[in-house]
């Protein structure tokens, strides 16, 4: 079973069907495909943006933010909400804010952060695409999941059971280092001075909340690595409508 089209349907919706269960070493291997499925994602939003043509900025932004939204299926913003309703109400408590990571529910504080970041979002997409940037949608995407690798790389993980459990027990961590630095180089390449700065935004965000799933959790879990892909692609954005 190819590991990419696994990579694939686990971070879309694209019609993607796999002919059975993957093993664990072929969910391990499917991490090295994570930042090549974030690229994928980024090109549909650009050719999205070149689909629409003339249109309004404020529009085609919430034409791009919602098929931003779609093609992952909120998988990454569930993520986001479990982990600030979880860090609010833990209350610095390890084994309460796991739990409340397990409860489907989303409590006002989840709303408040989603709403928030969607509305972050959604300004500097608008900022981008007046200033003419919008090629550097393919960036976007393209880094954050680069991130997941890496934090399951570098991070103990501490639901057992889970699926991140056997996603971290068989990545494979001789080849990753290698492939992580080359999508860096060819988000440099590409892009230049502002691939470099996304790199810097997201490696910023990336130690800090690493730092803090550490002290509080002793790690990371599914949730809050979603919500590492969704705070780094918030960052990246703003710093690129900010200072490109």
């Amino acid at each position: 079973m190819s590991p990419a089209l696994i990579a694939l349907q686990f971070l879309t919706r694209l019609p993607v069907r796999l002919p059975g269960m993957p093993t664990p070493e072929q969910l391990g291997r499917s991490l090295l495909w994570y930042p090549a499925v974030g690229l994928l994602l980024g090109l549909l939003l650009w050719g999205a943006h070149l689909l629409l043509g003339a249109a309004p900025a404020l529009l085609q932004a919430a034409i791009i933010l919602a098929l931003w939204v779609g093609l992952s299926g909120g998988l990454h913003l569930d993520g986001l909400a479990d982990s600030a309703d979880a860090w609010v109400g833990g209350f610095g408590d390890r084994e309460r804010t796991l739990a409340i990571m397990k409860d489907p529910r989303s409590g006002p504080m989840a709303v408040t952060v989603l709403v928030l970041l969607l509305l972050l979002k959604f300004a500097a997409l608008v900022s981008l695409l007046q200033a003419g940037q919008g090629l550097l949608l393919v960036l976007l995407p393209w880094l954050a999941r680069g991130l997941l690798p890496l934090l399951l790389w570098t991070t103990p993980y501490v639901r057992a059971g889970g699926l991140g459990q056997a996603l971290a027990e068989q990545l494979p961590r001789h080849q990753l280092p290698w492939l992580l630095a080359g999508h860096g180089l060819a988000i440099c390449l590409l892009f230049g001075w502002a691939g470099g700065l996304a790199l810097v935004v997201a490696a910023l965000v990336f130690f800090c909340l690493r730092r803090l799933m550490c002290q509080r959790l002793g790690g990371t879990t599914g949730d809050t690595a979603g919500a590492l892909v969704e705070l780094a692609e918030c960052a990246v954005v703003l710093a690129l409508a900010l200072l490109v």
